[in-house]
């Protein structure tokens, strides 16, 4: 399925930039970065619930915020892209 997840970190702090860097390596390892805090990645449900907890657990819930949204697996015809844009799929393989 094809996840798309976003989040906001608080950076006023070295802590804070800190937990940026964090949740955006974990998610590079998983999928691909269409915008600043946006990542597109293609997961089974296992991967999903793993890379959920490592991210909830990097986070400060009173500062920060995560979204998920499952965009199941036919996500071809949810998806509409204007302006610049990579020439990206997810069912690609990913490089690391």
């Amino acid at each position: 399925m094809l996840v798309l997840i976003t989040y906001d970190v608080n950076t006023e702090t070295p802590a804070g930039r800190k937990r940026l860097r964090q949740i955006a390596k974990q998610c590079v390892n998983y999928g691909h970065r269409v915008q600043c805090s946006v990542f597109e990645c293609l997961l089974d449900a296992a991967q999903y619930r793993s890379l959920q907890a490592k991210l909830c657990a990097i986070m400060d819930p009173e500062k920060d915020s995560l979204r998920f949204y499952s965009l199941g697996k036919r996500y071809e015809s949810k998806i509409e892209c204007f302006g610049r844009t990579d020439d990206y799929r997810p069912e690609d393989t990913l490089m690391i």
